[in-house]
């Protein structure tokens, strides 16, 4: 008889659940996006989300349960998001996920939304097992992982300062383009040169796996205010740009080339620290997960440079890539099977760990 398990995620803004079926078979998704409420802001407003989140969970779970044509009385368990994330937004997800468990007596564990990533990529690839090194790229997570077995991981690094997806868009905001940032960067960049603007890229020592794309961004900044300033200047002899807004003094193409540049530096440090962290493991596997995995010119540098290396290179696909529910049932499949239970006193945690270094 098949095992159908509830996920529920809610870690910062979007609101999702899916129904999957033993563990890898998806029966549905459903993601309520809010992107359209948060761009005029340039970025993630937590009081915003966790409100649009206490009015959707239950249509979105509504709707994934609809879809996949599974009533309450059916499901085996409930997989929710217990953190880390904006704790506004993981309690809703959480403390809804308690409720339905305690209402109908469904079993119900608490899940890593960092863990989910890990999941995501076996959920598209059925030939992928443990061990495997994983990295998980998006807005607030740029974490390198050892993962043995279901359950056992170990922290290799992670970013001292932004995250890259963070990095993509406080640049995007930064130059006015807009928001979510990594899309529309990677947009304008197909227009640009990448080697027009060359930006430092920050390599950790040798035997560090840690990330740091703070300084790089810094140096798009420092960049466009030289720009505009002598162009500016040219013009009115004093004006000076604004801190954080779009430069209207800098030509389009040389906005692209800028783009271009940035996501080059970027990805050549992902590409570079997680493929070193996979040679040097024994799995000689490596995936890539998070929303900045959508990335195109991240996928096929890491391809080809893999290809090199002797490392075999696994992706989710786009949407699994992005936060959703199907992930987190992933992850909580396992548990439920090995017994876990979680009580309801759980608390959402914004900070929690996954793994040791």
């Amino acid at each position: 008889m098949a095992h159908l398990t509830l996920g529920i995620e809610t870690s910062c803004d979007e609101t999702a659940a899916a129904v999957l079926e033993d563990g890898r078979r998806i029966r549905s998704s459903v993601v309520a996006s809010q992107d359209l409420l948060h761009a005029p802001y340039g970025g993630i407003v937590p009081e915003l989300a966790s409100r649009r989140h206490v009015e959707a969970i239950w249509p979105v779970v509504r709707e994934a349960l609809t879809v996949a044509g599974v009533s309450l009385a059916e499901l085996n368990g409930i997989a929710a998001t217990s953190g880390p994330g904006l704790i506004g937004s993981l309690l809703v997800g959480l403390c809804f996920g308690k409720a339905l468990a305690f209402a109908r007596h469904i079993p119900l564990v608490g899940v890593n939304h960092l863990e989910g990533h890990l999941y995501a990529a076996l959920l598209d690839h059925e030939e992928l097992s443990f061990p495997f090194t994983g990295l998980v790229a998006s807005g607030g997570h740029t974490h390198l992982y050892l993962a043995m077995a279901p359950g056992e991981y170990r922290l290799l690094g992670r970013t001292r300062d932004d995250a890259a997806g963070e990095a993509f868009d406080k640049v995007a905001k930064f130059l006015g383009l807009g928001y979510p940032g990594g899309p529309l960067i990677e947009e304008w960049a197909r227009k640009g040169d990448p080697n027009a603007v060359r930006f430092p890229r920050s390599v950790p020592p040798r035997g560090s796996y840690d990330f740091s794309f703070s300084g790089l961004k810094t140096a798009v900044v420092n960049f466009v205010k030289r720009s505009t300033f002598n162009v500016q200047r040219s013009d009115s002899g004093s004006r000076q740009p604004s801190a954080f807004s779009f430069q209207p003094a800098l030509d389009p193409a040389l906005v692209a080339d800028i783009c271009a540049g940035f996501q080059e530096a970027v990805v050549d440090v992902l590409v570079r620290v997680s493929l070193t962290a996979a040679k040097e493991s024994a799995s000689q596997r490596l995936i890539l997960a998070g929303g900045v995995a959508c990335n195109g010119r991240l996928r096929s540098k890491l391809t080809e440079r893999a290809m090199e290396e002797g490392v075999h290179v696994y992706y989710p696909k786009p949407s699994l890539c992005t936060d959703n529910a199907a992930m987190i049932a992933a992850a909580g499949y396992p548990r439920m099977l090995r017994g876990e239970r979680v009580p309801l006193s759980l608390n959402a945690d914004a900070d929690l760990a996954l793994g040791v270094m």
